[in-house]
């Protein structure tokens, strides 16, 4: 009744290579899923799949991976409707869709934005999320038991200097949840706003900048440190399980919007 609401169920991740993505790409293998992980690069999937099969060796048939590059705005479309056929090749319908793909974060000066960075700065974080909405009904399962969840981030509530572009785009994300719920229903959209989770997003810090930062904010919030993966996961899981939630935005912020 409620261990089991994922078991054999099919989950798409895209983004599922790195991040919050692999984490519940790891989560829902823990929890019995069927999973799908996807991003830009095929090298990179089938790395990630070899490190999900060694942890989960009971679980490596559940594992499989396909790469769709949503950097190019070109080819966004025509590439997501390529991923969504060939995991639909089997003649299976998926479950839960989940995106947390990114790029880098486009901080910038409101004097230096033009029509190209802003383009730029929403397309794998906004557009490419939509465009995933538009086709996904034609390969989930219909009702409530399946879902969408989105990805914004906590910008979306606290905004900060020099992020307006970027966190348009995140703020964006609650809207567009909201009103996908309704054009999608009874399919379930939902979006995840974490705060400052220990991913591979600092990886162009050095580690001391990269340690300074991360006990600055662990000194910041409630919970006296930076999240980790695996408790951001616990959000996307239980958005997919609830099958009463829609139109929602979960937060997982270690308590910073209070402070």
């Amino acid at each position: 009744k409620y261990t089991n609401k994922l078991k054999d169920q099919r989950v798409l991740v895209i983004g599922g290579s790195s991040g919050i993505g692999f984490g519940v790409a790891e989560a829902c293998l823990e929890n019995g899923s069927i999973v799908i992980i996807s991003s830009s690069n095929q090298d990179r999937i089938q790395k990630t799949i070899e490190k999900l099969q060694k942890a989960y060796p009971s679980a490596k048939d559940r594992i499989t991976g396909h790469a769709c590059n949503l950097g190019d705005q070109s080819t966004l479309e025509d590439n997501l409707k390529q991923l969504f056929e060939k995991v639909a090749s089997d003649g299976k319908k998926l479950d839960h869709i989940v995106f947390t793909a990114a790029d880098p974060l486009a901080v910038m000066k409101i004097s230096e934005v033009d029509m190209p960075k802003l383009i730029q700065a929403g397309l794998i974080r906004f557009f490419a999320p939509l465009l995933v909405a538009k086709h996904a009904p034609t390969y989930l399962n219909p009702g409530p038991e399946s879902s969408i969840t989105l990805t914004t981030g906590s910008v979306s509530e606290r905004p900060r200097p020099d992020w307006a572009a970027i966190g348009s785009f995140a703020t964006g994300l609650q809207g567009m949840c909201r009103g996908l719920a309704l054009d999608l229903k009874p399919i379930r959209v939902n979006v995840i706003s974490p705060g400052a989770v220990d991913t591979e997003l600092w990886r162009g810090m050095s580690e001391q900048q990269r340690k300074d930062m991360f006990e600055q904010i662990g000194g910041h919030v409630p919970t006296g440190r930076v999240a980790r993966v695996e408790d951001v996961a616990e959000a996307y899981l239980y958005v997919m399980r609830d099958r009463n939630v829609t139109g929602s935005m979960i937060s997982t912020n270690g308590g910073h919007l209070v402070v």
